[in-house]
């Protein structure tokens, strides 16, 4: 299923989880790192700059936390909120159950995710996408060549994205916001 929103999750196994599922772009908040990621807030800002986003936050009392901290740094309107249903019991790859005894994104039923986002997903025909590839972005000096990582940082700083990003991470955040005529033209406008 193809999700046509960006969808914020808490962590990296929580994504995990969704991209074994659903084709979307994923973005994680690192947990509470958040609260004092000014990057990644800029992030956020940005994609809502584009459409909205799809908040979806474990139903413990860390999930709520992080989810009113992203409504403050968010437009109300840009934020599509989904909520997992509380159901007691412990993700398999813990030892031990979380502090609330609550199950998050990533122990949830696939079932129960895809019934979630399933009001979101449309079909090959419908999505908008840059179509920016991996070998776009060689071919474009973004990656590969010995000053790639110099490249990348200088256009991310252009485009006010976050320098840090990984070459997948800014490729999944480029075809979000930009058309890949777009890029050329911010790279040959250096």
């Amino acid at each position: 299923m193809r999700i046509k929103y960006p969808i914020i999750v808490e962590g990296k196994y929580d994504k995990i989880k969704l991209d074994s599922i659903v084709e979307a772009t994923i973005i994680t908040t690192g947990g509470f790192e958040i609260f004092n990621s000014k990057e990644k807030a800029a992030l956020l800002q940005k994609l809502c700059e584009k459409g909205k986003v799809i908040l979806l936050t474990d139903s413990d009392g860390g999930g709520h936390l992080i989810r009113s901290h992203i409504k403050t740094i968010l437009p109300p309107d840009c934020v599509i909120n989904l909520y997992i249903p509380r159901i007691e019991g412990k993700e398999r790859r813990k030892r031990n159950p979380s502090k609330e005894g609550v199950l998050g994104v990533e122990g949830v039923e696939k079932e129960t995710l895809l019934k979630l986002l399933e009001p979101f997903s449309h079909t090959a025909e419908e999505r908008k996408s840059g179509g920016i590839t991996k070998t776009d972005l060689y071919n474009l000096g973004l990656s590969g060549r010995d000053d790639s990582a110099q490249r990348r940082a200088e256009l991310l700083k252009k485009l006010d994205l976050p320098v840090s990003m990984s070459p997948n991470a800014m490729l999944s955040a480029l075809n979000i916001l930009y058309t890949k005529d777009e890029i050329e033209k911010a790279i040959n406008n250096q």
